[in-house]
């Protein structure tokens, strides 16, 4: 999966929901997942559902049952809406009770829960924590059936953006001055691991066209490589967007290694092209980093040829990324240490 910043986030999530697709925010807390629902609802002049299923027991999903003459039915919960201009949230989607689990799916699938069916146009989102050590539920986030029912975005709060905001809502200046000096210290850095590898189905593949056809050409080519690698997952997705959607642009083995670099570029291609590369490099296996090890100067070379076309802030950012990966044992951690250290020397 990809980064998202939180504007990318509500624009992208807002688009899939149109489409009637599920987006699922994945995030670390206090990111802004809760207010990116609030924000698309009163955008659209929605009501807003939001249902914390950790806190939910069976009856507070799904209803309680009662007599009808000879028959059982179950009555409609007291957060059904009443019509379809409304967001449902559903909130730590992955510490949900294995109880309500076969619920939830219906609710995803069918759009109902027993005799009760959402109203035409209802739109549904969803959002977690990470899951790590402290807690997870490993059956419900691993279960491909229920994975493949979402667009999967992972969210992580952009310094730029944020600082922005925090002028909006009266942040204290102090506050503000020392992310805007220190921004590592907006937010934790740490990836998004879902224990799991998304991989491409013909539900999957529908599920994206249908997002695709509302969006224009320019659209697109900006957000085709983070929507696909979030229901096909990042391998098809490479595949994907190089011979569907970008066209002429080449792929990342052909950047870094043969340098087929365009010489011009609008803001969205170049970072498409960055997008594609930092996926690239954190997904190589073994015997292409090797390949990749014998070839440093002239990856190195490429990148600087690269760092000419592309946005100054969006080249940093790949570095960054390196940085990080560096820290990574293994061949990996040591190719991009490398990378990024020549990278550093060749620009002095």
């Amino acid at each position: 999966m990809l980064d998202v910043t939180v504007n990318e986030a509500k624009y992208l999530s807002k688009k899939i929901m149109e489409a009637g697709e599920i987006p699922l925010l994945i995030g670390h807390f206090g990111v802004g997942k809760t207010d990116i629902a609030r924000d698309i609802a009163k955008e659209t002049n929605r009501k807003l559902i939001i249902l914390v299923l950790s806190q939910m027991e069976p009856g507070d999903l799904i209803g309680l049952p009662a007599r009808d003459e000879n028959k059982t039915k179950f009555l409609a919960p007291d957060w059904w809406p009443e019509d379809g201009n409304t967001i449902i949230l559903l909130d730590e989607i992955n510490r949900a009770h294995r109880s309500i689990r076969n619920a939830i799916m219906q609710l995803l699938v069918d759009k109902r829960i027993h005799n009760h069916v959402l109203p035409e146009g209802t739109w549904i989102m969803a959002s977690m924590n990470p899951p790590d050590e402290n807690y997870d539920q490993v059956e419900l986030i691993t279960d491909p059936a229920f994975l493949s029912r979402f667009f999967i975005l992972e969210v992580h709060p952009d310094p730029q953006e944020w600082i922005s905001w925090s002028r909006q809502v009266n942040v204290a200046e102090e506050v503000i001055s020392f992310i805007s000096k220190y921004p590592e210290f907006l937010s934790v850095r740490e990836g998004v691991s879902l224990k799991t590898s998304i991989k491409p189905s013909p539900r999957s593949w529908y599920k994206l066209s249908r997002v695709l056809s509302l969006m224009n050409e320019q659209e697109k080519k900006e957000y085709s490589y983070i929507l696909a690698s979030g229901i096909v997952g990042p391998e098809a997705a490479k595949v994907f967007v190089d011979q569907s959607i970008s066209g002429s642009m080449y792929s990342p083995s052909e950047i870094l290694l043969k340098g087929h670099i365009p010489q011009e570029l609008d803001i969205h291609e170049a970072n498409g092209i960055l997008i594609r590369l930092v996926d690239f490099i954190t997904t190589v296996d073994d015997k292409e980093l090797e390949s990749l090890k014998n070839n440093v100067e002239t990856i190195v070379e490429n990148l600087f040829k690269l760092s000419k076309v592309v946005p100054r802030d969006s080249f940093e950012a790949f570095i960054r990324m390196l940085v990080n990966l560096s820290n990574t044992p293994g061949l990996k951690g040591e190719l991009s240490d490398t990378i990024m250290r020549k990278l550093i020397s060749y620009s002095e």
